[in-house]
């Protein structure tokens, strides 16, 4: 189930449970491995403290739409764009507003 970068990944957070940045790797790492359950949870958990400028929210939406969890898929979304928009990404707005769309 895990990878050599998702044990260093949870190697190091081992030792910095608060860093965001390990956090968001190991969700993508998860994402890319197709564990998308833990994927959401690591993703809930870094936006539970960072301050995404909308990729993450993205990717969370995503995720969630995978697993069938449309209204939580289209919340994510929603906060995507706004942050998209609030930290000047109006392209990547666009995209999580396609994909919002889509669903």
């Amino acid at each position: 189930m895990t990878s050599p970068r998702i044990d260093a990944l949870l190697g190091m957070l081992e030792r910095r449970p608060d860093d965001p940045r390990l956090r968001f790797g190991l969700a993508v790492e998860y994402l890319n491995a197709g564990h998308l359950a833990l994927g959401v949870t690591e993703l809930e958990r870094y936006l539970a403290t960072a301050d995404d400028e909308g990729n993450a929210w993205g990717r969370l939406g995503a995720a969630l739409s995978d697993l069938g969890r449309t209204d939580e898929a289209r919340e994510a979304y929603r906060t995507g764009i706004r942050q998209a928009n609030a930290h000047g990404h109006p392209t990547l707005a666009e995209e999580l507003e396609e994909a919002l769309d889509a669903l």
